[in-house]
């Protein structure tokens, strides 16, 4: 049935009424004056309605990297208890995880369905698997999944937290999840965690050719040591003919290298079509560069509230706050990017089929023919959205409202 939403403005224009039908977005008109129905807008008899008052439509969020399996949204708070390092980090959460207050099936299940209220409809979620976990983590994020089909598109990652090559049966079970239906590999610092990057890389981009699954390597490796991995990453994307079927999460290297060395590796990553999500770290990537070369990028929130830091509230607007906040960004037109960037970008990165960003002025998603997955969201200016982030959002999925408390009229 169609759906219009009335009184809305897209991007933070002029107030329209905006008609979804069969998925996507059919009509985007003046908004009609109180009463009137709009012309095409889709309020014929039957048709739904729902009220905007004024809020800003955008598209709806898409996170790229979130573990939905580390989560203790809901449950309460705990002291941070983990020591430096992403070994030492990963002894901490596996020490730990087994003994909350809620399992954690039912843990992922309210973390996802608290990221749909907030506004995200598009999910790409790391599932660990390791000796320790087996699959009863990925098991989890399989059941969230499960729960909330209806509201939100979620891909899971076969993640190796532990790295491939320092335990026993590490490559097998990630091979096992994606037997399973693991819809992306994963795989982690080929050199700082598993200190042998060829074989790493190896057992990785192996998988996805034989599987056909697309790729999603963390990254944390900084400088030079994060370069040689990138350029090994490249290597394999070229010579399996992956383009568009690799990111590079993290990818902290790309913020301090030297702009000989950035310049060169984002015109390769360009050409490979190799995207990055990234989640707003306090020394943040070249998000313009990388933008001006053509590179997708998404943001996520990574673990929210977990064993790796208390961190993260499900909510990718505030999220959005961050990145724009670490970038230094000030000017309206690039907090909009980078909420641009959690949107419509996130939504690249998960599809690269899907229409991405081609300017920090790019402000795609809300046309006639776009997906019909969107948010209103309170607010003057869509930068002021961002400052704020008010409740009384309004979600929708595939045309239809998922979440919040505004009623069809």
């Amino acid at each position: 049935m169609p759906l219009t939403l009335r009184n809305v403005r897209p991007w933070g224009g002029d107030p329209a009424d905006v008609t979804l039908d069969g998925g996507a977005v059919t009509a985007v008109v003046p908004a009609a004056q109180e009463g009137a129905a709009s012309a095409g807008g889709g309020t014929e008899p039957g048709a739904g309605v729902v009220d905007g008052r004024g809020r800003i439509l955008l598209p709806s969020f898409s996170d790229v990297h979130v573990h939905l399996d580390s989560t203790r949204l809901g449950l309460p708070f705990r002291p941070h208890t983990g020591s430096p390092g992403v070994w030492n980090m990963m002894l901490n959460d596996r020490n730990n995880w087994r003994d909350a207050e809620a399992s954690i099936t039912e843990r992922a299940t309210h973390a996802l369905g608290a990221m749909i209220e907030r506004g995200t409809t598009r999910v790409r979620s790391y599932a660990q698997v390791d000796a320790d976990a087996g699959l009863e983590r990925f098991e989890a994020v399989l059941v969230a999944r499960e729960t909330h089909r209806d509201r939100a598109d979620v891909a899971v990652i076969a993640f190796p937290q532990a790295g491939l090559l320092r335990e026993a049966g590490s490559a097998e079970v990630l091979e096992e999840a994606l037997r399973l239906g693991a819809d992306v590999v994963g795989g982690i610092d080929p050199c700082a965690l598993d200190r042998d990057p060829v074989k790493h890389l190896d057992i990785v981009f192996g998988f996805a050719e034989k599987y056909s699954r697309p790729v999603d390597i963390h990254l944390h490796e900084p400088g030079q040591l994060g370069l040689f991995s990138i350029e090994l990453i490249l290597e394999r994307t070229r010579a399996l003919g992956m383009q568009g079927l690799v990111t590079i999460s993290h990818a902290f290297a790309l913020a301090d290298l030297p702009d000989g060395q950035l310049d060169g590796l984002l015109a390769e990553m360009a050409e490979l079509d190799v995207s990055v999500a990234t989640v707003a770290p306090a020394t943040p990537l070249p998000l313009e560069k990388l933008t001006a070369a053509g590179i997708r990028v998404g943001l996520g929130e990574d673990g929210q509230r977990d064993y790796w830091s208390p961190y993260g509230n499900a909510d990718m607007l505030d999220r959005t706050w961050q990145l724009a906040f670490t970038n230094r960004f000030r000017a309206d037109e690039l907090i909009e990017h980078c909420v641009a960037v959690a949107t419509v970008g996130g939504a690249s990165v998960i599809d690269p089929a899907a229409q991405r960003l081609s300017s920090l002025a790019d402000r795609p998603g809300l046309a006639v023919g776009d997906p019909a997955e969107l948010v209103l969201v309170e607010g003057d200016t869509v930068a002021a959205a961002v400052m704020d982030k008010l409740p009384g959002r309004t979600v929708i999925h595939r045309g239809g409202v998922v979440a919040d408390g505004l009623q069809l009229v």
